[in-house]
């Protein structure tokens, strides 16, 4: 009889095996000539070579499964255990048609209006897209969507999450608190989205590990940032030496998203915003992508885009 051992490393073991060992029991039912036994993060599993290997191959689909949609019901477990690959792929493709993620409590995260498609379109297209527009306008949320999916899908290996650290003419230095402390509020919009998406567990493994990072836009000197998925947010209070910094990061496999509000700069009057001048200097480039979402994109309370509307007014006049 052989044995193999395989280490359960993208999951937590706990939720995979579900209330009373409910997915192992599931397994035994359709491999009764395998023995199974779960420790810790470890499966060990005694059989027939070539059964093994059918097994190894029907549990990693699950494992995806779940790393997908963060949940394992009976249903989902009889459908990858039965079907051959052809089928499920199928399957999956048609589930996750215009779906970025499933995220938290079942949450359906994918693009609500046509700009918001668009980035997704570009993206796909390109490994560096400018998303600009309002407040609401969905672009920092979507850009973590799509952000989650390629992580989860493996194309990088991981996400990198930017913003200046600017707000209204507030300084840090007077802040309370530890370093963390006094960068968390200027950072929270990024966790909230990532809360959407990911189980609080498995996020916090990810930020522990570094394969999510949540930093201020000063720590990114230096570095090169390979195989990662990099966002940076609110850039319209970037400078000229901070964007051409930040830009310039760029590695090998990674890609980036750039969001900002123009309307909303909050650098000293005198100060030229390093996204605007971005936006101007790299139009024409290929494999660079550039989005523009406006009022018709905000997916706030249906106020927001009358109040965006009314300010416009104003600052044109």
């Amino acid at each position: 009889m052989n044995e193999r051992i395989i280490e359960l490393e993208e999951i937590n073991p706990k939720d995979f095996f579900g209330a009373h060992n409910s997915t192992i029991e599931a397994l035994k039912k359709y491999y009764p000539k395998i023995k199974i036994v779960a420790r810790g993060t470890q499966l060990k599993i005694f059989g027939e070579s070539a059964l093994l290997d059918e097994f190894e191959i029907r549990l990693g689909r699950l494992i995806k499964y779940y790393n997908n949609y963060n949940k394992l019901d009976e249903n989902s477990m009889e459908r990858i255990l039965t079907s051959n690959g052809k089928e499920e792929k199928a399957a999956a493709s048609k589930r996750v048609k215009d779906i970025l993620v499933h995220g938290v409590a079942g949450r359906l995260i994918k693009p609500q209006t046509e700009n918001q498609r668009k980035m997704v379109a570009l993206m796909d297209k390109n490994d560096m897209l400018f998303a600009v527009g309002p407040a609401g306008t969905g672009k920092t949320y979507t850009a973590v969507a799509l952000a989650v999916r390629a992580l989860r899908e493996k194309e990088v290996r991981k996400i990198i999450l930017t913003r200046p650290a600017v707000e209204s003419g507030e300084n840090l230095g007077f802040l309370p608190g530890d370093l963390k402390e006094k960068l968390d509020p200027y950072m929270q919009p990024l966790y909230d989205a990532l809360r959407d998406m990911i189980p609080h567990e498995k996020l916090e493994s990810y930020i522990e590990k570094g394969v999510i990072q949540i930093a201020p836009l000063a720590f990114m000197r230096g570095r090169t940032l390979d195989n990662a998925f990099v966002i940076l947010d609110e850039a319209q209070n970037t400078t000229h030496n901070q964007m051409k910094m930040f830009l310039t990061r760029m590695g090998k496999s990674a890609k980036f998203i750039i969001t900002g509000d123009p309307g909303q700069i909050d650098l000293p009057r005198k100060q030229v915003s390093g996204l605007k001048e971005s936006l101007l200097a790299l139009k024409d480039i290929n494999g660079i992508a550039q989005v523009f979402l406006d009022d018709k994109d905000v997916v706030r309370h249906k106020l927001v885009r009358s109040i965006i509307s009314a300010y416009k007014s104003i600052e044109t006049e």
